[in-house]
């Protein structure tokens, strides 16, 4: 009886389309797809009533890892289109390219980011839900995705279409709640849908409100509106998709009855949310609205800030709409700056690290003093290897409950002269690393091989190929000291010329190096994702991150991989600035001048690449002094290393991030 209870009064707050013959078995028993209801049904209360302050977080794209985290279930059949397919392998050992191919039998994570803004989102929203805030987060139902990526010999990456059905993945549900966006020659119509994110303990469950044009009575061109992330091939499109987000975002809350106090853009994407709250408002009304918006800046590269013609969204808004767009967005160029519309219209603005807010001064000097900066993080629960949370679990009585209290990682450094554990935090390594090597079993890779991973978006600032501007000299380090393992994984966004340039200029190179496999494996991995992600940052040696300084906002791959005790190479920009006195690994290369900014074009890849090549050897002769052929000598300062970066993962993570939101920007505290 009381299970019966607990789905009317869901269904009673959640208006599900098509309850009774789609979703009856999945909303059933006091579950929601096989997790608790009443998690669900506290948040949907919470944000309708007018006792707290709510927040609304907007963002283009939410990587949610839901192929593992808090997964979940379905009595429907999980249609193929949402199965991971296979994925090919390019790396200097051809004939296995040729012969074999990585089989991922499991679901997909739902296709809604393309990279690590998406994925930071994703561990807000978590973390959020583990400190069970009132809060909902706002997002666009991509019903194509990014896109599925393929290697091709001599043409480089090759972007395919990704086809999941929306309808059969587990725990997304849509919505009988429509929209509609009044613009300057036409009304458009959105569908809304939910998905529910829970806490790390599934007491306590967000929502997040999915936008999606692809309804009657949209025309056809309009109902491909929410397709693909981030068209930038067609500047209508891309205009329209800020609209869906900022506009329809704020009519969606305001359709489901949720009481915001608080609207977090994550980035200018969602800007025009404000347009939408701020019609037939006088000035003095505007003004207090300001009060209710927050902005996250999480670029200082040209490309990441949205600019639009005054013509182009004069054609789409209505007269008075556009007119504050413009009065509030125009920058010295002539172009509406949605970078610039954000910074005045929120009464709180914030870098993603120290570094960001140094830069992010220099490039809008009058925002300076309002301009503050909060670290990104990761969310550890989902970052944190099985086998690494184990371990912590084994020395219980030194950490304390690291999953209820992640900033009790700092403890490990009283372990640092304990063989046991500094045993055990080898083996729980070489454990990780196993399964990668088992993995890739077809190329051959060695647990007891030095093992290098670079890893993420594939952009110029970034220099994918720093280290393979000299591959004789590779040769030569692993002739020296001992075979050397690289894997390189990550996309470039399909109108990113200089980025294919990249990805094709790599696998050039890996394709003359099929004689030097036995010392050197290179192996380059397709469609970069957040599965993929979580094994890479817990089972290589070393986390190379090689951005050009100051053009790394902040990253938070290498934030990944300390939480498994994997050792930085990386270049001084972003995050690692703030973690530089903490001996997460070794820092080389370029330097940025203080108080400028530099240019993102000059790449420095020559004198950089020399000095990757010379921190490499040192770290790989020291590798091979701690791990002689899978004897180790757990007195090395290897595991040293290994251990600061375990105390370091208390600092960077979401829950201090959060907290900091809460403090700086969100006045909560």
């Amino acid at each position: 009886m009381e299970n019966e209870k607990l789905v009317s009064e869901f269904l009673s707050l959640v208006k599900v389309e098509d309850p009774e013959n789609i979703y009856a078995k999945e909303i059933s028993n006091g579950k929601y797809f096989g997790l608790p209801l009443g998690s669900i049904i506290e948040a949907e209360k919470r944000l309708r009533a007018n006792f707290e302050r709510s927040i609304a977080y907007f963002s283009m794209e939410f990587g949610l890892a839901s192929s593992f985290y808090n997964k979940f279930s379905s009595l429907r059949p999980v249609s193929l289109h949402n199965k991971n397919q296979e994925q090919e392998v390019f790396s200097n050992y051809r004939l296995a390219d040729y012969f074999f191919t990585l089989k991922l039998d499991n679901i997909i994570d739902i296709p809604l980011y393309s990279g690590g803004l998406g994925v930071l989102a994703g561990d807000t929203l978590k973390t959020m839900a583990d400190y069970k805030l009132p809060a909902v987060g706002v997002g666009m139902l991509w019903n194509t995705g990014y896109f599925r990526q393929k290697f091709w010999f001599k043409y480089g990456q090759m972007p395919e279409r990704i086809h999941w059905d929306l309808y059969s993945y587990p725990g997304l549900i849509p919505l009988k709640n429509r929209i509609k966006i009044s613009l300057n020659s036409e009304e458009l119509h959105l569908r809304l849908w939910k998905y529910y994110v829970y806490s790390y303990g599934q007491d306590y469950a967000l929502p997040l409100i999915l936008l999606d044009a692809n309804i009657e009575p949209n025309n056809e061109k309009n109902r491909h509106l929410t397709d693909q992330l981030y068209r930038s091939d067609d500047g209508w499109i891309k205009a329209m998709q800020r609209v869906i987000l900022g506009m329809g975002g704020a009519l969606a809350l305001k359709e489901l009855g949720y009481t915001i106090d608080i609207y977090h853009l994550n980035e200018g994407h969602a800007a025009l949310a404000f347009i939408e709250k701020a019609r037939k408002l006088k000035v003095n009304e505007r003004d207090e609205l300001k009060r209710h918006f927050v902005y996250t800046c999480h670029t200082p590269v040209e490309a990441g800030h949205d600019r639009f013609s005054p013509d182009e969204l004069g054609r789409l808004l209505q007269k008075d709409d556009f007119a504050l767009a413009r009065e509030l967005g125009l920058d010295t160029g002539g172009m509406i700056n949605l970078t610039l519309f954000s910074m005045n219209i929120a009464s709180r603005i914030n870098a993603v690290s120290k570094s960001h807010q140094k830069v992010t001064h220099i490039q809008f000097p009058k925002y300076k003093e309002k301009i503050k900066y909060v670290t990104n993080g990761v969310h550890t629960h989902t970052w944190i290897s099985d086998r690494f949370f184990a371990l912590y679990e084994k020395f219980l009585s030194a950490f304390g409950d690291v999953r209820a209290n992640p900033f009790i990682l700092a403890e490990v450094k009283r372990l640092r002269d304990n063989p046991e554990f500094r045993g055990a935090l080898w083996q729980g390594h070489q454990d990780n690393k196993s399964g990668l090597c088992d993995f890739l079993a077809k190329w051959g890779l060695s647990k007891d091989v030095f093992t290098i991973c670079w890893a993420r978006r594939v952009a110029a600032y970034k220099r994918p190929s720093l280290i393979f501007q000299d591959v004789e000299r590779l040769i030569a380090i692993s002739k020296k000291l001992g075979p050397i393992q690289i894997i390189f994984a990550g996309k470039a966004h399909p109108q990113d010329n200089l980025g294919f340039t990249y990805i094709n200029e790599m696998l050039d190179k890996v394709d003359r190096l099929n004689q030097a496999y036995d010392g050197l494996k290179i192996i380059m991995l397709e469609n970069y994702e957040i599965a993929l992600a979580k094994m890479l940052t817990s089972s290589v040696d070393v986390w190379l991150n090689n951005p050009l300084p100051p053009f790394e906002a902040s990253g938070t791959s290498g934030m990944k991989a300390i939480l498994n005790g994997v050792i930085q190479l990386t270049t001084l920009d972003g995050w690692v600035c703030e973690a530089a006195d903490k001996n997460i690994g070794k820092i080389f290369g370029y330097k940025s001048d203080e108080g400028k900014l530099g240019n993102e074009h000059d790449l420095h890849m020559s004198d950089d690449s020399s000095a990757l090549y010379a921190a490499v050897e040192e770290m790989a002769q020291l590798y091979y002094k701690t791990n002689r052929q899978g004897k180790v000598d757990i007195s090395s300062k290897w595991l040293d290393t290994m251990i600061d970066c375990i105390a370091a993962g208390a600092e960077f993570n979401t829950y201090r991030m959060l907290d900091e939101y809460k403090r700086l920007v969100w006045n909560m505290a």
